[in-house]
């Protein structure tokens, strides 16, 4: 008997093949029981995700992520897509609104930045790439890293305490964030696994892992 929810793991993660007939509530009972099913198979792992045999919506789409992540212990990163033109769209429309948001107060900066570089902003910061063990970022608004983050960071530096560091892997050899510091490990020790994001609350730095909230 063909089984409606096939998985199929590949070099950057997994791709879900998915019964283009069946109803989506049944479909999503399926997609619960197979991941609930081989939970001990794929263990505590971080992954992309590809849909593919049928053609899903967004909120299909948020439902599916959210039932695989709540019957395994599979961490969803990001999810690929099969149809090229419309990444192509996607990565457009995302271009747009990275520049929307950067002019209407924030700064993007794409590229890995390496030891001994640093970048300084007047404004919240968002590096699109690395920041390696020995590189600095300092903003008087919030910085965000899609990607690593190794090297140094000094959010809310004119003593805003409401900025918030935050990137995808974090082990920074120093972070502060206006008059607050963070203890961290000169030996690249991550504060917590995956997804991160600092804060200040009640005077003392907070560290909270992204992890499931991150597709909320």
């Amino acid at each position: 008997m063909k089984s409606s929810v096939v998985i199929k793991s590949n070099r950057s993660g997994m791709t879900v093949i998915l019964d283009p007939q069946l109803p989506f509530e049944q479909l999503l009972q399926d997609v619960a029981a197979k991941f609930r099913e081989s939970a001990r198979f794929w263990g505590s792992v971080q992954m992309t995700l590809t849909f593919a045999g049928r053609e899903l919506s967004p909120e299909e789409e948020y439902s599916l992520v959210n039932v695989i992540m709540g019957n395994s212990d599979i961490e969803i990163l990001c999810l690929l897509d099969q149809d090229l033109e419309r990444t192509r769209k996607c990565e457009k429309a995302l271009n747009e609104k990275l520049m929307e948001i950067s002019a209407a107060g924030g700064q993007f900066y794409r590229g890995t930045l390496k030891s001994g570089e640093s970048l300084e902003a007047e404004t919240s910061v968002v590096v699109i790439g690395n920041v390696e063990k020995g590189a600095r970022v300092v903003s008087k608004g919030h910085i965000v890293v899609i990607g690593d983050l190794f090297g140094s960071v000094a959010a809310g530096i004119s003593g805003n305490s409401e900025a918030i560091v935050a990137a995808m892997e974090m082990a920074p050899s120093a972070l502060k964030i206006a008059d607050f510091e963070a203890h961290c490990s000169e030996k690249g020790k991550r504060l917590a696994k995956g997804p991160v994001v600092v804060s200040v609350e009640d005077e003392k730095i907070c560290i909270r892992s992204m992890r499931k909230g991150l597709f909320g």
